[in-house]
């Protein structure tokens, strides 16, 4: 990063898991939950970290956890990450943080999505889009002219997430 700036990092693990059936965060892979294999790469980045597990205005996906976090921040950059990730490295992230940009999306596949980082100033955005019930993730990049860090092919399996009890399958799979 060019200029020093304070980061914190968030884990969104509300979701109400629907496809899953339970709640994801909880669910075992490996030696841990989702929400542990999350939580052991945010302690590896040594940055403040918290949990959000409840949006201050809840049903309105990921960006109902975005604005809740932004409104709670105390640093100037936030770090959002998925408990449903569970192979995402460190090597991606502190790339994702290296970029000077008030927001920042992982980029694969031609979509956006998680991990990323937004700064305090990208909050009215955020309400802007909830308040005209725009609830894409994808959507509001766009909007905001987000920067995009394009996540090679050979990275792309990082950024899997779980969310149906087939991925899982697969993903208990990929740790044997």
């Amino acid at each position: 990063m060019n200029k020093k700036c304070s980061i914190e990092t968030v884990i969104l693990a509300g979701g109400q898991s629907r496809r899953m059936g339970k709640e994801k965060a909880r669910l075992r892979l490996g030696s841990r939950t989702l929400l542990g294999h999350t939580r052991a790469l945010a302690a590896t980045l040594d940055l403040p970290c918290c949990i959000l597990r409840t949006d201050r205005l809840p049903g309105l996906g990921p960006l109902g956890g975005i604005e809740t976090a932004l409104r709670r921040a105390k640093a100037d950059r936030t770090l959002f990450l998925s408990c449903d990730m569970p192979f995402l490295q460190l090597d991606l992230v502190e790339q994702l943080l290296a970029v000077d940009a008030p927001a920042v999306f992982a980029a694969a596949r031609g979509k956006v999505g998680f991990p990323f980082c937004l700064s305090q100033e990208i909050l009215p955005k955020v309400e802007a889009q909830l308040a005209a019930d725009r609830l894409s993730l994808q959507a509001f990049a766009y909007k905001i002219r987000a920067r995009r860090m394009r996540v090679y092919k050979s990275n792309w399996p990082q950024l899997d997430n779980i969310n149906t009890p087939d991925e899982l399958v697969a993903a208990r799979a990929r740790l044997h």
